[in-house]
C-alpha cells in the first residue's frame, strides 16, 4: 500500500555472529572453605545402633491368625499357625466347658481360663493346631472377637505353654480326656477295630475341619455310641451329622452296625434334667391358661 514502508527481515547471521561479552566475577575461595567447614555431617542425624529399639521384643514373634467359619454359627475356628496341644498328649483334642475345668488336672490351660472369662464365651475347644471358641447364642461375634484375637496373640507370641500337664490325683474323673478313644487297643474286637479305623481315617478329618472332634464310647448290640465335641457338640445339625453322615457310612462298610447314637456326659445330662424341672416348675406356677394369655397379650401388643 502507498505510504507504508516495506518490512525488512532481520539479518539472522549478524545476530548469531555478534560477539558476547560475559563479565566473570572472581570467586572468593575463602567463603567456600567456610561453607564447607560449617556444612553438617551425616553422622549428626544418624542415631547410634545401640539406641535403636527392635520392633518386636526379644523372644517374641509376629503371627498371623486365620479364622474359619463352622457349620455352627456360635462357633468360630482360630488357626494361629502354631501347635496348640503338647506333643506328648495322648488325646487328639481337649475341651473346657467351665472356668473350673481350665484349672483342673490333668491338663489345665491359662489361655482357656482367660478366654472363658470373656462375657458371652461358653466353651473352648483345642485341636492339634486350632482353637474353637463357642459363644452364647445371644452374644454378637463383633463384641467378643477382638478380645479373643488379642488373648490368643498374646499367648502365642509370649511363648507361654498353652496346655500344661500336672498329676491327676482324682484317677478316673479325667480318664477319657487324657487318652484318644480312637487308638488301637489289643482288647478290641474285629468289629470295634473296623469302626475305629473308619472313624479315624474317614470321619474325624471332616469333623476336625469343622472345628470339632469325635470320641468312640462303645459298641453294644449293633449300636455305636459316639460323642461329638467342639463346634459339633452344640451344633443344630449334629443329629443330621450322626444319622446321615456317620451312621450311613458305618452301616455301609460294616454290616454289624445297625445304629449310631450320641452319648451325653454327666454334666450335660444334669443340665438337661435341670432345664426340664425348671419348665415343669414354671408351668405349675403360671399354669397353661396364664401362659396362653401371656402369649395372646404379647401378640396383641
Amino acid at each position: 500500500m502507498p505510504g507504508l514502508r516495506p518490512k525488512t527481515r532481520p539479518n539472522v547471521a549478524a545476530i548469531y555472529n555478534r560477539p558476547i561479552h560475559i563479565a566473570a566475577r572472581p570467586v572468593a575461595f575463602t567463603q567456600w572453605s567456610m561453607i564447607a567447614r560449617s556444612r553438617p555431617t551425616i553422622k549428626t542425624f544418624l542415631p547410634s545402633l545401640s539406641s535403636v529399639q527392635p520392633i518386636c521384643p526379644a523372644g517374641r514373634r509376629t503371627i498371623f491368625i486365620r479364622t474359619e467359619n463352622t457349620p455352627n454359627p456360635d462357633a468360630l475356628k482360630f488357626l494361629p499357625d502354631h501347635p496348640i496341644l503338647p506333643p506328648n498328649l495322648a488325646s487328639a483334642s481337649l475341651e473346657y466347658l467351665s472356668p473350673r475345668s481350665t484349672l483342673a488336672a490333668p491338663h489345665p490351660s491359662p489361655l482357656a481360663a482367660r478366654l472363658l472369662s470373656i462375657d458371652g464365651i461358653s466353651s473352648i475347644f483345642y485341636g492339634p493346631d486350632f482353637i474353637t471358641v463357642i459363644k452364647a447364642a445371644d452374644t454378637n461375634w463383633a463384641h467378643v472377637k477382638p478380645e479373643v484375637f488379642s488373648l490368643i496373640t498374646e499367648a502365642v507370641t509370649s511363648g507361654e505353654q498353652i496346655v500344661n500337664t500336672i498329676e491327676d490325683r482324682s484317677n478316673a474323673v479325667h480318664d477319657d480326656v487324657s487318652r484318644d478313644t480312637l487308638t488301637f487297643n489289643e482288647d478290641d474286637t474285629e468289629v470295634v477295630s473296623l469302626i475305629k479305623e473308619l472313624l479315624e481315617t474317614r470321619i474325624r478329618p471332616s469333623i476336625q475341619e469343622d472345628g470339632g472332634d469325635i470320641e468312640f464310647r462303645g459298641f453294644d448290640d449293633g449300636n455305636v455310641m459316639l460323642k461329638l465335641r467342639g463346634a459339633c457338640r452344640t451344633c443344630d445339625s449334629s443329629t443330621v451329622t450322626l444319622k446321615n453322615g456317620i451312621e450311613s457310612m458305618l452301616m455301609h462298610y460294616i454290616e454289624e452296625v445297625k445304629s449310631v447314637t450320641q452319648v451325653l456326659d454327666q454334666e450335660e445330662e444334669i443340665a438337661i434334667k435341670e432345664f426340664a424341672k425348671f419348665e415343669e416348675k414354671l408351668k405349675e406356677q403360671k399354669g397353661p391358661q396364664a401362659i396362653g394369655s401371656a402369649i395372646l397379650d404379647t401378640a396383641e401388643s
